[in-house]
This record gives structure tokens, C-alpha cells and sequence, in this order.
């Protein structure tokens, strides 16, 4: 048996756990992502020869660009989804963690990095960068479902997970940003020029490109789907998914090119293309055409990540960097996300669930394999590495397993009882 043949065989049965697993899973607490890392770390640990794992610091480039395709995807999907259109009050939960939550997040993350684990404030701020953006692609359980013609078929928690996730993933690069510049500026020297460099051309800037473009892109593919007087150009009639994967790489490869911020792009394409035609049964089809990708890239990138910690991934791990992870988790999100709710929409047991599951996932990992690509930091890879994977491991396990039964009992204390949609997920009414 030779290393191929196992990675045949093993996407072979990831493609059909991949479609199978969502609906056996459905009302246990039970996850997907569970269950595709225990597969890799049971299959590395088989002795078998020539088994090809991915290192992320030997393999840095390849790691960058596979969790790039699938958050994009993701983003494309997360958008499609929601029905909600946004707004400035209908949206308040999500603009609250976006201009709270995830910057204070940050700062406080950061400064229990430098204090308990020691690490310089460039490392410490890189760190806290990639793990404070929520993740679309790992929230699976706790996101909407697949798009209705209904404005307010979405509760409250859902709607603000998926939303946060969506969004935060591009405005989390200004900080990622920020530690690339500051461990640079330690062997130059810091100056008043490159903060307002980082203020206008990282945060101002570089946003308002992905938002313009974002913009400007899912408005033009609005009007061709369902507008064009040309048939050829109207692609709501053909019903072709793959079409979503072309409005995505479209859209963030414009915005790439333009030195904006592709993953806000993505995503504000999405809502855009959305908007074109709310009640359109297209945005279905193009939603499950990247569930569909997102689920099979989600699958392989979890089963290397279960791989890398059966190889001894975690092995440098230190017991002060599995407390940055666990106080992360249990403490600053809970804490931070209650708090900047106050006054919400959200209220009792919804503005606790949103507090709590601040997934992190496949985001980290694209964020801190950027980051060492386009710097050295004063801490070895392979411990930062192993800090962000051991919190993104916690989040998926212990995520997993909350996430069905906090949102069955959501669910059963709404008005209505909770209407399960067309995706066997139930809803708040």
C-alpha cells in the first residue's frame, strides 16, 4: 500500500462523509469538523508509508492559499444565506461586534499574550489577530441556513454569528497588518508616519476598496443573473451553481489586484447579489453549490489539521500558551461579546449564545500562515502554530458539541416553538 492509494481512498470516504454527515449529525452534539479531525489524527497515527502530511512551516505557501479558497468560499456562501437585508438598525447586533467586540478582543487578547506567555508585543498582536475574527466556515450548526423569501425567517443568534463571521474576517487584517509593520519597525525604528500609514491606508483605504468593489461587483452580477435582456447573460435561468465560485474569485481577485481587502469583497458581493432579487429560488442553487465546496475543502483541511497534531503538532505546546487558548475561549470573548450587547436586540438567553460561540477556525490559520510569509516575528513558528491550532481544536470540540443542544433550546423557547427550515435546521420565528 503505498501513500497515494491511501489519499485516494481517504477523499474518496471524506467526499461521501462530506455529504452524508450533515444530515446523520443533525440532532446529536456531534460535528462535522469533529469528526473530520479525529479521522486525520486516527489515519496519521496508522503505519503507513509515504502518507503525505502537511507541515505548516515547511509547507507555509501551500497552507496560505488552500484556507484562503475556503474561507472565500465560505463568505460567498454565508452571504447568499442570509435574508436579512442589511441595515443600520436591523444589523446593530453585528455592528456592535465588528466595532467592539473584535478590537477589544484584540487588545486584551494581545496583552495577556505579552503577560502570561511572554511573547514581544508584535508576536503577542499577531497572535491575538488571528484568532479573534469568528469563523464562517467551522459555524456551521450555529449559521443560517440556506436562503428563503422570507426577510425575518432568521433568530437573532444566527443571523448575528453569521454576519459577524462574514465580516469580521476582512476587518481583522488591519491588525494582522499592524504586527507585520511592528516587528518590522523593531530592526528600522517605529515613527508617527507609520501609524497614520496603518490608520489611512490599512484600515481606511484598504476597506473601502473591498467595499466598493464588493459593491460594485455583486451589482453588476445582480443585473446579469436576473436582469440582462440578453438570455445567454441571464444565468438565474440556467440554474449553473458553479456560477457562485466565479462571483467569488471575482470579486476577491479584483480586489486583491486593487489592494483591498478581498474577504469583505467577497461577502459584500454576496449581500449584494442577494439583494438583486431577494425571492429568486437561483440564490439556492448557488448556495448549495459552495456548501458543497466549502464542505469538501472544510473536510480535507481538517483532516491534514487532525494529521499535524497526531505527528506532534501540539508537542511544542506550552502549558502558558494553552492558557492564552483556554482564557481566550472561556473568558475574554464570553465576557467581551456580553458585554457590548447591552442595550441590543439580542436579550437573555440570545445574548449569551452569541457571546459564547465565537468560533475560530480556518481564518486563524490563513491569518498566521500570511503573517509568517511576510515576516519574521521574534517567537519559533512551530509554537505559534501550535497555539493557534490548540485553540482552534478547543473550539471545534467543544463548540461542536454545545451547538445542537444550545440551539434545539433556543429554539424551543421562541414564540413559535422554533420552524425547522428546508436544511433540517430549526429556526427562531
Amino acid at each position: 500500500m503505498t501513500g497515494i492509494d491511501v489519499v485516494y481512498a481517504c477523499v474518496g470516504l471524506g467526499a461521501l462523509c462530506a455529504a452524508v454527515l450533515p444530515t446523520a449529525l443533525a440532532k446529536r452534539p456531534l460535528s462535522l469538523p469533529m469528526v473530520f479531525l479525529a479521522a486525520g489524527f486516527l489515519v496519521f497515527l496508522l503505519p503507513l508509508d509515504a502518507l503525505p502530511a502537511l507541515d505548516p512551516v515547511r509547507h507555509r505557501g501551500v497552507v496560505e492559499h488552500l484556507t484562503e479558497v475556503c474561507v472565500v468560499v465560505a463568505l460567498m456562501g454565508a452571504g447568499l444565506a442570509i435574508n436579512r437585508p442589511p441595515g443600520w438598525r436591523a444589523w446593530s447586533t453585528t455592528w456592535r461586534l465588528l466595532g467592539w467586540a473584535m478590537p477589544l478582543t484584540i487588545l486584551v487578547t494581545a496583552a495577556v499574550a505579552g503577560w502570561v506567555v511572554g511573547w514581544p508585543p508584535a508576536v503577542a498582536l499577531l497572535v491575538a489577530a488571528a484568532l479573534a475574527p469568528t469563523d464562517p466556515v467551522l459555524a456551521a450548526e450555529v449559521r443560517v441556513g440556506e436562503p428563503t423569501d422570507d426577510e425575518d425567517d432568521e433568530d437573532e443568534v444566527r443571523f448575528a454569528l453569521t454576519s459577524e463571521a462574514g465580516l469580521n474576517d476582512g476587518l481583522a487584517f488591519p491588525f494582522v497588518l499592524a504586527a507585520i509593520a511592528l516587528t518590522t519597525a523593531s530592526a528600522t525604528g517605529w515613527s508617527t508616519d507609520g501609524l497614520w500609514h496603518w490608520v489611512w491606508s490599512d484600515i481606511l483605504v484598504r476597506s473601502v476598496v473591498g467595499l466598493v468593489v464588493g459593491l460594485g461587483v455583486g451589482r453588476l452580477l445582480g443585473w446579469m443573473f436576473f436582469q440582462a435582456s440578453w438570455r445567454a447573460l441571464r444565468l438565474s435561468e440556467h440554474r449553473e451553481g458553479f456560477v457562485a465560485l466565479a462571483a467569488t474569485f471575482t470579486a476577491y481577485g479584483l480586489t486583491e489586484l486593487l489592494h483591498g481587502y478581498g474577504f469583505l469583497a467577497v461577502f459584500v458581493a454576496a449581500c449584494t447579489i442577494r439583494n438583486a432579487e431577494r425571492a429568486h429560488r437561483y440564490h439556492r442553487v448557488m448556495h448549495a453549490f459552495t456548501d458543497q465546496v466549502e464542505r469538501l475543502l472544510t473536510a480535507v483541511i481538517l483532516f491534514l489539521v487532525g494529521g499535524f497534531i497526531a505527528d506532534g503538532g501540539l508537542a511544542v505546546l506550552t502549558w502558558r500558551g494553552a492558557v492564552l487558548g483556554l482564557v481566550l475561549f472561556l473568558l475574554i470573548r464570553p465576557v467581551v461579546g456580553w458585554a457590548v450587547q447591552m442595550r441590543g436586540a439580542a436579550v437573555g438567553k440570545e445574548r449569551i449564545a452569541i457571546a459564547v460561540f465565537g468560533i475560530r477556525g480556518i481564518g486563524s490559520f490563513f491569518y498566521l500562515a500570511y503573517a509568517l510569509g511576510e515576516a519574521d516575528f521574534a517567537a519559533p513558528a512551530r509554537e505559534l502554530w501550535a497555539v493557534v491550532t490548540f485553540t482552534v481544536l478547543l473550539s471545534a470540540v467543544l463548540h461542536g458539541i454545545a451547538a445542537t443542544p444550545v440551539t434545539a433550546r433556543l429554539d424551543r423557547s421562541a414564540p413559535d416553538g422554533g420552524e425547522p427550515s428546508s436544511d433540517g435546521q430549526a429556526r427562531l420565528g
